[in-house]
C-alpha cells in the first residue's frame, strides 16, 4: 500500500478518504499516526482552493511525502455564501459544531423554506511524490433545516437536508459517501490518481 499523509487529524475525514482510496492501494494516515509533528497552518486564503493548497504545500514541504489536504465548507444562498471558508470558525473564538449550528439557525430564523438553499463544497489538493498537484472539487446541494436532526456525521450535518428529506446526520457512512461533497471530490481525485498510476506503469 502507498501511504499518503493527510493534513488533518479528523478521524471522520481519514475514514472517508480511506474507504474510497484503499481500493487503489493507497492508505491515508494522519501526521500523528506517522509520528510526525505538523504545525497548524493558518487558513489565510479567501477561497477553498487557496486554503487546501496552503495546507498541502506546507505538509509536502515538511515531509516530502505524497499528501492530501482539503478545505470544505457550507455556502448558504440566503447568507450570500456564508459561512464559506469560515465554516469551522463561524461562531468566533472557541467555535465548535454546536455553536456554529446555533449561529446559523439564528441567522436563518426568519428565512422561509423556499430560500433556505445551500451547498456543501470540498476542494482537495493532492501533492504527489514528484511535486505534481492534483485539484479535485466536489459539491452537494441541499437546504438548511430549522433544527438539528440525526446523530451521525459532524459539523453542519444535522442541519443540511438532502433531496429525500433526510439530513446528512441521518445517513450511514456509505450513503453519505455516495452523494457528499467530500465523497464527490475524492472520487474525482481517485480518477486522477488512476490516470497518474497508469502513466507511471507505461514508463
Amino acid at each position: 500500500m502507498k501511504t499518503f499523509i493527510i493534513a488533518s487529524n479528523n478521524p471522520k475525514k481519514v475514514e472517508e478518504l480511506n474507504r474510497i482510496l484503499n481500493p487503489l492501494g493507497i492508505v491515508a494516515k494522519t501526521a500523528r499516526e506517522l509520528g510526525i509533528s505538523l504545525d497548524e497552518v493558518e487558513e489565510t486564503g479567501e477561497t477553498f482552493i487557496e486554503n487546501a493548497r496552503l495546507k498541502a504545500r506546507a505538509t509536502y514541504k515538511l515531509t516530502g511525502m505524497p499528501c492530501v489536504a482539503d478545505d470544505s465548507g457550507l455556502m448558504v444562498d440566503a447568507l450570500n455564501g456564508r459561512p464559506g471558508v469560515y465554516s469551522a470558525r463561524y461562531s468566533g473564538e472557541g467555535a465548535n459544531a454546536e455553536k456554529n449550528n446555533a449561529k446559523l439557525l439564528e441567522e436563518m430564523k426568519n428565512v422561509p423554506v423556499t430560500r433556505r438553499t445551500a451547498k456543501f463544497v470540498t476542494v482537495i489538493c493532492c501533492i504527489l511524490e514528484d511535486g505534481r498537484e492534483i485539484i479535485a472539487h466536489g459539491e452537494c446541494v441541499g437546504r438548511i433545516g430549522y433544527r438539528p436532526v440525526g446523530e451521525n456525521g459532524f459539523g453542519y450535518d444535522p442541519l443540511f437536508i438532502i433531496q429525500d428529506g433526510r439530513t446528512f446526520a441521518q445517513l450511514t457512512a456509505d450513503e453519505k459517501d455516495k452523494i457528499s461533497h467530500r465523497g464527490n471530490a475524492i472520487r474525482i481525485l481517485k480518477k486522477e490518481l488512476e490516470k497518474h498510476f497508469a502513466e507511471e506503469n507505461q514508463c
